[in-house]
């Protein structure tokens, strides 16, 4: 089971719109990362997201290229704030691919904590629009398979 992490589109700031959508270049961004993971025929069967807006429409823009008949959904435990540990014992139960748009601190400290179990000792560079995909084993451990940031595919 894969479970692609990714991180929000560049976001306007509270300042330019206090909802925080994508910006032009965070659409973009996400829109190029869409495009590479298609490309490589990845499929994921269920598409979550915060329920802020940014996290939204990174997820829907990725949906729409990678699960195109799924719609996505507001998960809970997702705020940037969070603690990791319930979303981690949610994701142990998952035996489908899953896709997870959200924010830092938590999409760090999530992957710190399935990785090497401790959230507190970061592992992985987020960038606003950065995907990391993390394979659980046989055993249900979770190992970092890939990563990939915007620069990369944009």
């Amino acid at each position: 089971m894969f479970l692609y992490l990714v991180q929000h589109g560049e976001a306007l700031t509270k300042e330019a719109d206090p909802d925080r959508p994508l910006s032009e270049a965070g659409r973009a961004n996400v829109e190029h990362l869409a495009g590479f993971l298609a490309g490589r025929s990845l499929r994921v069967a269920r598409v979550l997201h915060s329920g802020k807006t940014r996290a939204r429409q990174t997820a829907e823009i990725l949906a729409a290229a990678l699960a195109p008949d799924t719609p996505v959904e507001a998960g809970d435990g997702l705020a940037p704030n969070d603690p990791p540990t319930p979303f981690a014992a949610r994701a142990a139960a998952w035996d489908q691919d899953v896709l997870v748009a959200g924010h830092l601190p938590f999409m760090g400290r999530l992957v710190s904590h399935l990785v090497n179990g401790d959230e507190d000792r970061p592992i992985v560079a987020y960038r606003p629009g950065s995907l990391v995909c993390l394979e659980r084993g046989e055993d249900g451990s979770w190992h970092i398979a890939w990563m990939v940031r915007p620069e990369i595919v944009g």
